[in-house]
């Protein structure tokens, strides 16, 4: 099977145990938990079965071998995973408010997170995989996205695939040169896995319909719009298809949408038919919610195929 490859942030997630407002007082905690939009996708990946790898760096502490030893558990390679010992792993802490959005305080760009640069051991992750899937919250450092877009012109040469999830946070659009590293990755990118309104970040036109018609005009081989609770949708130059989420007991939604798209790519990159390949990551997206930590609800195929298994019956 082909080889996935991402790069991009490693960090802990220490989350409050109860919902409310901010920081502002003492309040129980709950962690360290591995996280990381590029680690929860190749964790996924891994659990799926799909040969994987990760490019990215962590602190010599605690939390970093906290999610170095998760990954490698679940059959990550980490052998581009590089270790700091004079900055902190990257962390996040997270408390969801009464209506479902969260209050985050982060230490990503002043981590180890933020050193991840090219070594020998980056330039053999690269030339090892076969498919780069690109997050849009990896692009916060110079250092990374010239890495990750000098990995996309290696792969293009050797005839690699590449996909890309903006998953970009509001603040992050303000970074010095991100605009244009998100466009030429949306120009590169053969798979896009944009969340709701992401869908209509590279492009002027006005309805769901054009935007897609566009980007598929642009060279993308497919668009995949997550939808949370409503489901997902698959388009192509031919196909069209949505498929409604599953009804599950929601405990936390932190990660789903990474597990959804871990699922989807792997499935696209084993030219699985479209509506398999959403069906698994639908469900794939589903269990993810169900259990606290960003990627404690990550899944194997056959407890994908047992929840798909129960809906059908």
């Amino acid at each position: 099977m082909k080889k996935i490859l991402t790069i991009g942030e490693i960090l802990v997630e220490i989350m409050a145990v109860e919902p409310g407002l901010g920081f502002r007082a003492p309040i129980k905690l709950v962690g360290p938990f591995p996280s990381g939009a590029p680690a929860i996708f190749i964790d996924q990946a891994a659990r799926f079965g799909q040969p994987c790898g990760i490019i990215g760096c962590v602190g010599k502490d605690d939390f970093g071998t906290v999610c170095v030893e998760r990954l490698r558990r679940d059959g990550v390679d980490v052998s581009a995973i590089g270790e700091d010992p004079d900055r902190p792993t990257g962390s996040a802490f997270v408390r969801y408010r009464p209506d479902g959005t969260r209050d985050f305080v982060f230490n990503i760009r002043h981590s180890a997170c933020a050193l991840v640069a090219a070594t020998q051991r980056t330039d053999a992750a690269i030339a090892a995989c076969d498919h780069l899937h690109v997050m849009g919250t990896a692009l916060f450092s110079d250092a990374i996205v010239e890495l990750t877009l000098g990995a996309i012109r290696q792969l293009r040469r050797r005839g690699g695939t590449v996909s890309f999830d903006p998953n970009i946070r509001r603040e992050m659009l303000e970074l010095p040169g991100l605009r244009k590293a998100l466009d030429f990755v949306a120009k590169e990118a053969d798979l896009f896995l944009p969340s709701g309104p992401e869908l209509f970040l590279f492009t002027d036109a006005g309805s769901e319909a054009d935007t897609v018609k566009a980007l598929l005009g642009r060279g993308m081989k497919a668009v995949v719009v997550k939808r949370g609770v409503q489901g997902a949708s698959y388009f192509d130059d031919r196909t069209e298809i949505s498929l409604p989420a599953h009804q599950v007991e929601e405990i936390d939604p932190t990660g789903a949408g990474d597990c959804f798209g871990a699922t989807f790519v792997s499935c696209w990159l084993r030219g699985m038919p479209p509506r398999q390949a959403l069906a698994y990551a639908n469900a794939a997206g589903a269990l993810a919610v169900c259990k606290k930590g960003p990627m404690e609800g990550t899944s194997t195929q056959a407890e994908i195929e047992a929840l798909i298994g129960r809906r059908s019956t």
